[in-house]
Formats: C-alpha cells, sequence, structure tokens
C-alpha cells in the first residue's frame, strides 16, 4: 500500500507547498499554512488507472464540491457606481470580489474618474465606505483635485502607500467596501524580487489583490499604465488574472474621452462608456451623438452624415469633404478620422466605377467633426457622397443618413444593425435614408431610398 503523503495548504488562499512554512508564499499571509493529508491511491482516472500510477496525487478537499443548483448566485450581483456611462461598460456596475483593470494613457482622466467612483460609492450610504490608495502622488495632491471635482466625504479614505503589506494594513483597518489602487504599476510585494514595476512585481502584486477580492468580497479597481503601442503594461498574465479590462481612451486636443470594455467576465465585452472632461471634473455623456454633428441652418457641399455601431452603441458622425483642383503630378489624399485605405478605395471606386475622372487631378481632404474616429466600412457611403458632393458643389439634402458598404464593383453591401442605426438618426430628426436594398426595420416617419450600387446613391443628390 502506497505511503499517505502530508501538504501543507494556506487556510485563506488555499495555495499548497510540500513542506511547512511561517508565511505563505502565494498571499503573504502568516500561520496560514495547515496539514493536508495527501492519499495517493484514493482516486482512480476515467481510465481505471490508479492517479497515483499515472504520476498525480489527490489531496482531500478543504471544502466539496458543490451542486452549481445549490450555489447562490445574489453574492454576484452588480452594485451600481452611480455613474450610468461607467456602469454601462461594466455590466451593470461592480460585482463584490471582482477585480477591474482601467488602463490609458498618462493624463486620460483615469485617476479623476476613479476618484469620482469612490465618491460615488461613499454617497450610497453608512455601511459603504471606499479606499483610495495611491503610489504616484502625494495625499495633498489627490486632496486638491477632489477640492476641485467636489470628491471630498468623509467615507473616502486615503493612503499614499506602494507597499503591499502597508495596503493590507490599510484595508483591515478601514474595512472599506470599495478599493482603488492608483496604479498597479507602482506597487512593491516587498517579499518577491525584481524592481517596482517590472514583470515579476506587477503579477505578484495583481495576483495578491486578486487574492483579496476573492477571499473577503471586496471589488478592486486597479489602474494600470500602457505602453506606446496602447497595450495594458506588464506581463500579458495580466490581463488574465483579473475580471474586467476597460480602455481610457481621448484625445488630447478633445475633452472626449470613451471607455471601451475588452474583457467582462459579468457582462459584453464591446461596450462603450462616453465622458467629457470638464474644468470641475468628468461627467458621462449619456447622448453623444450631438458631439460629432455639425448643426447648420442649411446643407452644405462636401457633408455626410452616417452612423456607425460603437459596441452596441449607435453613434451619428459627419464626414466631410474638400476636393481642390491641383497642378501637382502627385495630389495630395489628407485623411483625419477615418481610415486612409478605405478612402483611397472609395475614391478609386467613384473615379472608375462613377465617372469621377477629375479626383485625378485634385487634392482630396476627408475628415470627421468632433474628433470621431470611424472605422466601420458602413460609412463608406457617406464618404462617397460627401466627395461626389463636394466635386459637383451640391449639397446632400437636409435630413439625410447614408448607410452602406462600398465594394470594388461599385455595389452597395448591407450592413449590421441598419435598423438601430436608422432608428437613432431618427430620434436626432434625420427623415430620409438612403441604404443597401432589402433593408428592414425602417422606423415610421422616416423615409427610405434603396440603391444597389454608388451610382444609384448618387443620384440622391438631385432629389
Amino acid at each position: 500500500m502506497a505511503k499517505t503523503k502530508t501538504l501543507y495548504r494556506c487556510s485563506d488562499c488555499s495555495h499548497t507547498v510540500a513542506k511547512w512554512v511561517g508565511r505563505c508564499p502565494e498571499c503573504g499571509t502568516w500561520g496560514s499554512m495547515d496539514e493536508a493529508p495527501v492519499q495517493p491511491v484514493a482516486v482512480a482516472s476515467r481510465s481505471g488507472t490508479s492517479l497515483a500510477r499515472a504520476g498525480a496525487a489527490a489531496v482531500l478537499p478543504s471544502t466539496p464540491a458543490t451542486p452549481l443548483s445549490q450555489i447562490d448566485g445574489k453574492s454576484t450581483h452588480a452594485k451600481p457606481t452611480g455613474i450610468p456611462e461607467l456602469d454601462r461598460v461594466l455590466g451593470g456596475g461592480v460585482v463584490p470580489g471582482s477585480v477591474v483593470l482601467l488602463a490609458g494613457e498618462p493624463g486620460v482622466g483615469k485617476s479623476t474618474l476613479l476618484l469620482e467612483v469612490v465618491h460615488r460609492w461613499a454617497l450610497r450610504g453608512e455601511a459603504d465606505r471606499a479606499l483610495y490608495v495611491t503610489g504616484e502622488e502625494s495625499a495633498g495632491q489627490v486632496r486638491l483635485r477632489a477640492d476641485r471635482t467636489g470628491a471630498v466625504h468623509d467615507r473616502v479614505y486615503l493612503a499614499a502607500e506602494n507597499d503591499l503589506a502597508t495596503i493590507f494594513g490599510h484595508v483591515e483597518q478601514v474595512r472599506p467596501t470599495l478599493l482603488v489602487v492608483d496604479s498597479v504599476q507602482t506597487m512593491l510585494a516587498a517579499d518577491v524580487d525584481g524592481v517596482t514595476g517590472g514583470v515579476t512585481q506587477v503579477r505578484a502584486v495583481t495576483s495578491a489583490l486578486t487574492s483579496l477580492a476573492k477571499s473577503s468580497g471586496i471589488p478592486v479597481l486597479l489602474i494600470g499604465h500602457v505602453t506606446k503601442d496602447g497595450a495594458v503594461a506588464g506581463p500579458r498574465s495580466l490581463e488574465h488574472l483579473v475580471d474586467v479590462v476597460l480602455h481610457f481612451e481621448g484625445d488630447k486636443h478633445s475633452t472626449l474621452r470613451m471607455v471601451r470594455g475588452v474583457k467582462n467576465r459579468f457582462g459584453a465585452a464591446d461596450e462603450v462608456g462616453c465622458f467629457e472632461l470638464a474644468e470641475d471634473g468628468i461627467v458621462g455623456v449619456s447622448d453623444p451623438s450631438g458631439l460629432f454633428l455639425q448643426h447648420r441652418d442649411e446643407a452644405v457641399p462636401g457633408t455626410a452624415v452616417t452612423v456607425t455601431m460603437d459596441g452596441k452603441r449607435p453613434l451619428l458622425g459627419e464626414v466631410q469633404a474638400l476636393v481642390v483642383p491641383t497642378h501637382n503630378p502627385s495630389p495630395r489624399r489628407a485623411v483625419s478620422g477615418l481610415d486612409s485605405a478605405r478612402v483611397a478605395m472609395v475614391l478609386a471606386v467613384l473615379e472608375r466605377r462613377c465617372g469621377l475622372g477629375r479626383l485625378g487631378n485634385c487634392d482630396v481632404y476627408a475628415s470627421t467633426v468632433g474628433g470621431m474616429r470611424i472605422t466601420d466600412p458602413s460609412a463608406d457611403l457617406a464618404l462617397a457622397l460627401a466627395v461626389a458632393s463636394a466635386v459637383r458643389d451640391q449639397p446632400v439634402p437636409a435630413g439625410t443618413v447614408l448607410l452602406g458598404e462600398v465594394g470594388l464593383a461599385g455595389e452597395v453591401r448591407r450592413v449590421v444593425g441598419a435598423g438601430r442605426r436608422l432608428a437613432e438618426a431618427n430620434r436626432l430628426g434625420f427623415d430620409r435614408g438612403v441604404v443597401p436594398r432589402d433593408v428592414e426595420g425602417v422606423p415610421k416617419g422616416m423615409k427610405k431610398f434603396e440603391v444597389s450600387n454608388v451610382a444609384q446613391a448618387l443620384s440622391t443628390l438631385t432629389r
């Protein structure tokens, strides 16, 4: 009979080691290692072969497996943060015991947003406390920002620390119901080798904070740095350790900010939240379509309106084009907010399939309004009509929205979610839709013009 072995399991994080140690190497808890008897021949594999004979050992579990139907799902219900646009991306709010990673470029507004989150969290009730841990700024600097944004509250606790063990001590004293760490790359685990912000340190700190969240039920919000390529700084495993990964995006020349979901274990991973950065803080924009439209009293040549889908949210955007004759043998193509490759393709289709031969002797400028970035192929038709409108000096009829992907043969293809796009356009006062054939879900009160190619779409300029 095989000899029974003894392993040692941490009572806090269930980490197992072969020899007894005074401190758990995984979570750092002192005196938590208990004996766990091992019976190598007690379990057999599905093929009937002993697991011990196959090189595996069976450890008696501390808690038995529970049928899925008997597990209480109420403990994982999301709690709203008080910021509707952020709750939209999170899937309703933060889930107890979850770990959320918010990444973005320096100065985009990550700290300002989460400072507003802890303030709204403290306003929920007497039982809700928030602990904001900063390793990048002093307590005085955070207080100045809180005064400016109106985020000062007695149940918001602030700790300027970067030592992981000390942070755990603050959690024991404050007993918060929400923990914010700014940022994870500045935290240091003293018992782990490596420099602050290195791969080893970032992985160890994130693992420890994740264990804290799962064992205590405290939701943890982490601020993360990004590389110059826009990816989350640190090991790729960092994104696998957390439950939710959000990217905070924004142009430095614009006040618009977008929180985009990349990973979400509790909801949809393609939601987008819109914010506006103001002098007194950051506010959610529940209806951002108006930010990307230039409101005029009359139609202007060279402009067209389309509807893009950013995640599940329809957004109206305005495409502008300017065509200027030039004597330069290499005409200029300047693009802002659009995919330059698709702009070149649409120009080629217009010249070859629609008879706009003058484009080869003209400089073409194409851009979007309000700093909007459009990569959706559904904007091809709007771009084509904006260019044709600029060439002919004839405006697109007022109240017209254009949807459709343009192919190299000049055909106009269907787009996903056309009904939702047209409904959003109709809500904002657009009553004419130039769309591909067989589009369903056109709202009442909107006149539909179905086209099969770009040439037919150009004929709508005279209607």
